[in-house]
């Protein structure tokens, strides 16, 4: 897991030049290079400052309690590109309703664009101290319904856990799906005003050794029922295992909150997370956790772009297959191309490399896969299919734009090469939206009411339209499409609309 401490040490960094561009999510992740001998030697002490002016220094007057307001986020500008004032114009409140309506994703390029969004060092709309907090639990609840728990660990943890009972439950509840709720506990323990939840309380009593504190307090709720007859059995079972050694199993609730989903599995009633939402199936990644679970959830957090790309693969090349079938099948037809590609036969990879990308679409993981293998693959001499699946691959990876447009390219393949380059297409092949995208490269249309939002410092604002608009484009509204990326374009997003051009026209989904 990512934990704050790797993360406030990744932000110092900037992002390896020779490994090409990193989504935010892998940024994340990457551990700078230790300090050289040089950077140790103590450094000559800087000249007192000489005043140039005998006049006074301008004083700069604030109310108390006013003062600039803090940029929070993880990623700096200098690596997402968005400026810190990209929510200065809009209201908590309106961020907050625009991230709950927001559609199911299913773009991977909408997915990146969200999370840069959400993790991106802004400062808080203009306002009170309030507005930012608002704005702060906004952009951590759509991370964690995202999946992306480290990295909303982290934004939590930055605003401030102890701000309010709000951050607080939310750092408790992301905590408990990580499995690091102890460090909720102990602030906890010191700052019981922090949580009013009767089952935190006494889990955190019992956490911490006081069993006799927790079954007082259980005891006082049953007498007062301040919790549902589910909620009290549960934590009865959680208090007194030997009481109901042998007895039937809970009834499962409808809906299942992260402490109910830690109770269960400490009194040996785990559930799956199959039918749980995507922040439910981090825990499966845990090393308590069988290898057929961390397969599962790996699958499912990297279709929706919240696992790195390296994590995917450590863990689909940890240990051979236990079977045959579904997900055995998979990770048996990426770790032959793995070793084929890495034993530097021609032959071996065209052989390996269609079962494998089949294997990756079934998952509906492929721009992971072609991220983490198309730099290899564009120094292996291929042919045939082999090579235009390969050129497909890299086109569908941080390396786009380095395919080449062979002299007797298709119409199909100059086209992809054209959008990858970011130029108008010279001939539109009988590629269902290729007519759409093409209009956006040559004729574009950007949604002027969002440009003029921009103008008045509400590009994320903005940006959330975009994606809503795009996600429907994919989905196969032509028109919507055609905005979308025109209006990507006209914001400067220009790599997220070519990628999404790509994942458009060479991903197969429904």
């Amino acid at each position: 897991m990512i934990t704050l401490p790797e993360i406030l040490v990744a932000q110092a960094t900037q992002p390896p030049a020779d490994g090409g561009p990193l989504s935010v999510i892998d940024w994340l992740g990457e551990r700078p290079k230790p300090p050289s001998k040089r950077s140790r030697l103590p450094l000559k002490p800087a000249e007192a400052p000489v005043a140039k002016s005998a006049l006074p220094p301008p004083v700069s007057v604030n109310e108390l309690g006013q003062g600039s307001p803090r940029a929070i986020g993880l990623v700096p500008a200098k690596v997402t590109g968005l400026p810190q004032n990209i929510w200065s114009g809009s209201s908590a409140a309106q961020i907050a309703h625009q991230l709950d309506r927001l559609p199911e994703l299913h773009l991977p390029a909408a997915h990146t664009l969200l999370f840069t969004l959400l993790l991106a060092e802004a400062t808080a709309p203009e306002g009170d101290a309030k507005q930012g907090d608002a704005l702060a639990l906004a952009r951590v609840r759509k991370l964690m319904d995202a999946g992306a728990l480290d990295p909303a660990l982290s934004l939590i943890e930055q605003a401030g856990v102890a701000t309010s009972q709000d951050h607080f439950k939310l750092w408790m509840d992301i905590s408990l799906l990580l499995g690091t709720e102890d460090r909720a506990c102990e602030l906890l323990q010191d700052k019981p005003y922090l949580s009013s939840d009767y089952g935190v309380r006494i889990l955190c009593a019992v956490r911490s050794g006081d069993w006799e504190n927790a079954a007082l307090t259980l005891g006082a709720i049953q007498a007062l029922q301040l919790l549902p007859p589910d909620d009290l059995a549960l934590l009865d079972r959680f208090l007194n295992p030997d009481i109901y050694d042998g007895a039937a199993p809970l009834h499962t609730p409808r809906s299942i909150s992260p402490l109910s989903f830690r109770l269960f599995e400490a009194i040996g009633e785990a559930k799956s997370t199959r039918n749980l939402p995507p922040a439910f199936a981090v825990s499966d990644l845990r090393d308590i956790a069988g290898w057929k679970a961390q397969l599962d959830a790996a699958e499912r957090l990297t279709r929706i772009g919240a696992l790195p790309d390296n994590r995917f693969l450590g863990i689909f090349t940890s240990r051979e297959p236990a079977a045959s079938g579904g997900v055995w099948d998979r990770v048996e037809a990426l770790q032959r191309f793995d070793t084929a590609l890495y034993s530097g036969s021609a032959e071996a990879v065209a052989k390996t490399l269609t079962e494998a990308w089949q294997a990756m679409t079934e998952a509906e993981v492929e721009i992971s896969f072609a991220a983490l293998y198309a730099e290899r693959l564009r120094s292996v001499s291929l042919e045939g299919q082999s090579k235009m699946l390969r050129d497909h691959i890299v086109l569908l990876s941080p390396l786009y734009e380095t395919v080449q447009n062979a002299p007797n390219a298709s119409v199909e393949m100059a086209f992809l090469t054209s959008i990858a380059r970011g130029e108008p297409p010279q001939a539109i092949p009988d590629m269902r939206p290729a007519g759409a995208i093409a209009s956006a490269f040559t004729d574009p249309s950007p949604r002027s009411d969002w440009i003029d939002e921009a103008r008045n410092g509400q590009l994320g604002s903005a940006i959330l339209h975009t994606i809503g608009l795009l996600e429907d484009g994919a989905r196969g509204d032509t028109f919507a499409l055609r905005d979308a990326l025109s209006t990507l374009r006209a914001l400067g997003l220009e790599d997220t609309a070519r990628r999404a051009s790509l994942q458009i026209l060479l991903l197969e989904r429904e």
